[in-house]
């Protein structure tokens, strides 16, 4: 039995200081640092001539920065067993190297483009894009109020362009998807004014005062409700970090007093095994 708790405690220990290791600042430098040269590399192997005259090595280096991701994920395992699988970005790490090991020939040739996805990995590696990625998921429930009113704005503003301009300029307003998809470019101010508005405007001038609202209302007003979403999701997630909460602070507070509570049960226990055998040591000296 107690070379079983032996060997428990060996285990415990190494665990303990793979996971010192796994979250040191050098450890994370160097992850980062191999996932910064493993983004090189791949671009590089886009290149026809450097890779008709460096592909061996590229794809070497490669293969090799390959195995030490996943010796990195091995260790994490390791460390932190099932607390790994309960990370979401262990996960993403996870999935986006074990897409990288499945075969790149035949049918699934189309998974080497994949092996890029490697690159996605100084996400969940650099603490200030996590905490971006994390604003934004946390961000998207707020947003769907923005997006429904985004859409009801895009749906009337093209049932009227589509009446006002469909014989105009029938290639782009000639049906509600394609003035849909005309003013989705707008929006975007890639050649709003000289491809879709001035043609329009030498045949009819005042139709400035049907494009002109749109673009303040689609691209000025409710694109920075989405920027506004995300800056407030980001400044309140920054904050829960920070300074811990109400909740957080009751909990460590209970932990501390049931901990407490806890030694001094076990405190007393131990008077009270000290306090028998000392009755039973006068017992046997009177007898």
């Amino acid at each position: 039995m107690q070379e079983v708790l032996t060997r428990a405690d060996e285990a415990d220990d190494a665990r303990a200081r793979t996971a010192r290791l796994v979250l040191s600042p050098a450890f994370q430098k160097t992850v980062i640092g191999l996932i910064v040269l493993n983004a090189v590399t791949l671009g590089l192997e886009t290149s026809d001539s450097i890779m008709a005259g460096w592909g061996g090595l590229l794809l070497a280096v490669d293969r090799t920065l390959l195995v030490l991701f996943t010796a990195e994920l091995a260790l994490r395992i390791y460390a932190f067993r099932g607390r790994f699988f309960r990370d979401p970005w262990g996960l993403f790490d996870l999935v986006v190297v074990g897409l990288a090991w499945m075969p790149a020939s035949g049918p699934l040739s189309v998974l080497r483009a994949l092996r890029v996805l490697r690159v996605l990995r100084l996400v969940s590696a650099v603490p200030s894009m996590r905490l971006v990625v994390e604003a934004m998921l946390k961000a998207l429930p707020g947003m769907g109020s923005i997006v429904l009113l985004m859409g009801l704005i895009f749906y009337v503003f093209a049932v009227m362009a589509t009446k006002l301009y469909g014989d105009l300029a029938p290639e782009r307003f000639g049906t509600l998807g394609q003035s849909l998809f005309t003013l989705f470019q707008m929006m975007t101010l890639e050649s709003w004014a000289e491809a879709n508005v001035r043609p329009i405007l030498a045949q009819q001038p005042l139709a400035w005062m049907f494009f002109v609202p749109f673009i303040l209302i689609a691209t000025f007003v409710v694109l920075n409700l989405f920027i506004g979403v995300i800056v407030d999701s980001i400044q309140t997630l920054r904050e829960q970090r920070d300074v811990p909460t109400t909740a957080s602070v009751q909990a460590a507070t209970d932990a501390a007093r049931s901990e407490a509570h806890l030694d001094s049960q076990v405190l007393l226990a131990e008077i009270r095994a000290l306090r028998t055998e000392v009755r039973e040591l006068r017992a046997a000296r009177q007898g």
